[in-house]
């Protein structure tokens, strides 16, 4: 999606004691083969003077295959301590350096930290900006051959079983494509559960290990894919217990509702509902004719 570009005082890169606030960006890493950064992480990785990494090590590790030295100050920015760090940011920000935001892989904020940190640096009026570049969630959809024009991202379904349940629910009669990250000790559950939900027929993708030498694309329906993921299943290498059969980072891609049938539900709801205000018009509402402290009618 391309936008347009102001004068030259856009891109001027503000720096520690210029007097003016820093800039915080958001760089999206590989989430697989290493070839695949943008090419302007690197200059980002060199010239920040703060760098906040999901992981230090893991960035460390990144940067010495990019063959590209740590210029500034490396700080840890992970779940547990997002709040607290994100307000740290902020204030180095305020004092004019620059801070640029990694996670272990694609985009900080996206079911990675990130948010936070952003929607405090808006309020306080600095200036955010991005590196784009991999996402497992568009490599996903992309590859998934379901509909492209509409969909949504769920990020990890919730674990209690309950609010599992309930969000599958809502999400069965949703005609988007719909798009997961799920761990794959979850997986084999996850799809018996949206079989449940949505239907054994419905078609989805499982997308393991995205761009990754062991890179695998499945599809089939939910009931298909539910049988393949099962740790059962003597299709999955031997491993430890508990392994869940499947192995890698997952990327989960389900159909949405059919629109045909989608449609024709609105259209049978829309004649129940016709034929019940006639009902109505004709014999009265019976509810209204129930007495507090009475019985209603049989």
């Amino acid at each position: 999606m391309g936008s347009g570009s102001g004068g030259d005082g856009d891109n001027e890169v503000m720096h520690a004691g210029d007097g003016a606030a820093g800039v915080l960006t958001l760089a999206a890493v590989p989430i697989g083969r290493v070839d695949d950064a943008p090419a302007r992480l690197a200059t980002e990785l060199e010239s920040a003077d703060i760098i906040a990494a999901e992981d230090t090590r893991r960035l460390r590790r990144l940067a010495a295959e990019l063959e590209v030295p740590l210029g500034g100050r490396v700080v840890s920015y992970y779940d547990v301590i997002e709040t607290k760090r994100a307000t740290e940011l902020v204030a180095e920000l305020q004092a004019g350096r620059n801070v640029l935001v990694v996670t272990d892989a694609g985009m900080p904020g996206i079911s990675d930290p990130g948010y936070r940190l952003v929607a405090a640096a808006a309020a306080a009026g600095i200036r955010v900006t991005a590196v784009p570049g991999p996402s497992a969630v568009t490599t996903a959809l992309a590859v998934s051959g379901l509909p492209t024009d509409r969909f949504c991202f769920e990020g990890f379904p919730p674990r209690k079983p309950g609010e599992r349940a309930r969000r599958f629910a809502e999400l069965a009669d949703d005609t988007r494509t719909q798009v997961f990250f799920e761990s794959p000790r979850r997986l084999a559950s996850t799809l018996q559960e949206l079989t449940d939900s949505h239907g054994a027929d419905r078609a989805a993708v499982v997308c393991r290990e995205l761009t990754k030498v062991h890179e695998e694309i499945r599809r089939g329906t939910l009931a298909e894919l539910a049988s393949w993921a099962d740790p059962r299943n003597p299709a999955h290498p031997p491993g430890a217990p508990g392994s869940g059969g499947v192995r890698g980072e997952i990327t989960l891609v389900v159909a949405g509702l059919d629109r045909a049938v989608a449609k024709a539900a609105a259209r049978d709801a829309a004649r129940a509902a016709r034929r019940a205000a006639r009902h109505v018009a004709r014999h009265g509402d019976p509810a209204a004719e129930i007495v507090p402290g009475q019985p209603a009618p049989g």
